[in-house]
């Protein structure tokens, strides 16, 4: 869809450019269609052919165009190219949201009597499909203890396929020593995922250290407006086609507008994730001085179990902070939550605005006190989603609420 003397900068040939500039020129070209300066919202469903070769063409793979909207849309490459070249990969596919790239991937790759191991901090939801609709279909899923690099290696089976985990953990913040992870799956003939939703390709880099499959909730810090729902899928070419295939059936798509606020939030995305870096060590070096507070999980403080690993593998440790709060039943700690003024209840992370959340409350509610134990909520745990506002700000809002 460029001018024929355009092509748009592919993820390999961008790799000199600074972070900034990948983000907002990578995957391009450089004359749009009408010569607009950024790519246009193609609303259509289904693309003509001008004759009957073209459509041979295009089927032996020799035009690259589109045919139909559930494989593809030209905007959508352009977003593809550009999350691939943030991560230094080959390729991206992008789903409808994270979830549904999580599931077109293990649906892709897994076949009934497989196995595959996760670290034990995760999303639930991605703990949900796996134990319960995996199984339905004769997938085995195991979950050993996070950044237990010992205990995963031992529940490697022949039928192990794949190797799971958060890098950092949601909401633990533990951070995944990636050398020792992807070790561990080339010894066995594993494939490797790491979602990398709470680093982004700013902080976390897991290609580049080995990993098979990384995958971003494009929802939080990629889009970075709380304005839409995607998820992406990023790897090699050649492992990456069953599972573009499969999302053309499946048709877990995003709409051409979302792809459009994708592309525009992610012209912004180091600028925002400067800040959001900045925001979450500042409140957490403040929380963790605070007489209310018990214990302050994030990365970035030389208390945290794996400091030294983020250290040595992340550039910054992002806006998520976890807190519990000191001698708090349930019902004190979301006393807190609601004395807040400038941090919204809310879940999901990674935009503009700060979110607030009890963890008991919005995402263990319906748990037995048993399992929240076993997946590590207590009823004291708050979680903190740091935007861009001026950090004193969320400090002092901080202050009043444990006050």
């Amino acid at each position: 869809m460029s001018h024929p003397e355009e092509k748009p900068a592919a993820a390999a040939s961008s790799q000199r450019w600074g972070f900034s500039t990948r983000s907002v020129h990578a995957g391009e070209a450089r004359q749009k269609p009408g010569d607009a300066i950024t790519d246009p919202i193609f609303c259509a469903a289904t693309y003509t052919f001008p004759d009957t070769q073209s459509v041979i063409d295009y089927i032996e793979q020799k035009l690259p165009r589109e045919e139909y909207g559930r494989y593809g849309n030209p905007s959508e490459k352009v977003v593809e190219r550009k999350l691939a070249a943030l991560e230094g990969a080959e390729e991206a596919v992008l789903f409808s949201t994270g979830m549904a790239a999580l599931v077109g991937l293990l649906m892709a790759k897994l076949n009934a009597g497989d196995e595959i191991i996760f670290f034990d901090e995760c999303y639930h939801r991605s703990r949900e499909f796996c134990a319960r609709h995996l199984s339905r279909f004769g997938v085995v899923t195991h979950q050993v203890t996070a950044c237990d690099y010992e205990a995963m290696e031992a529940a490697i089976t022949p039928r192990t396929r794949m190797l799971v985990s958060e890098s950092p953990t949601n909401p633990h913040l533990s951070v995944v020593d990636l050398e020792r992870f992807v070790q561990i799956g080339r010894r066995h003939g594993v494939e490797t995922l790491i979602d990398a939703t709470l680093a982004t390709p700013y902080n976390l880099q897991p290609i580049r250290a080995g990993v098979d499959y990384v995958l971003h909730s494009c929802t939080k810090y990629l889009a970075g407006h709380n304005d839409l729902l995607a998820g992406v899928v990023i790897g090699s070419s050649e492992k990456l086609e069953e599972v573009r295939k499969l999302r053309g059936i499946m048709g877990s798509i995003s709409s051409p507008h979302n792809i459009y606020l994708l592309q525009r939030g992610l012209k912004t995305f180091e600028l925002r994730m400067q800040r959001h870096n900045e925001n979450g060590l500042a409140v957490a070096r403040f929380l963790e001085q605070h007489p209310r507070v018990e214990r302050v999980y994030y990365p970035g403080l030389e208390s945290h179990p794996y400091h030294q690993v983020a250290q040595r593998t992340m550039r910054g440790y992002g806006g998520l902070v976890t807190f519990l709060v000191k001698d708090a039943d349930w019902r004190q700690t979301a006393d807190v939550v609601d004395r807040v003024r400038i941090f919204r209840i809310a879940p999901s992370l990674g935009g503009v605005e700060s979110l607030i959340e009890q963890p008991l409350v919005m995402s263990y509610y319906e748990c037995t006190p048993e399992e929240r134990k076993r997946f590590g909520i207590p009823d004291n745990m708050i979680r903190l989603a740091c935007g861009v506002e001026n950090a004193e700000d969320l400090i002092a809002d901080l202050a009043q609420a444990l006050g």
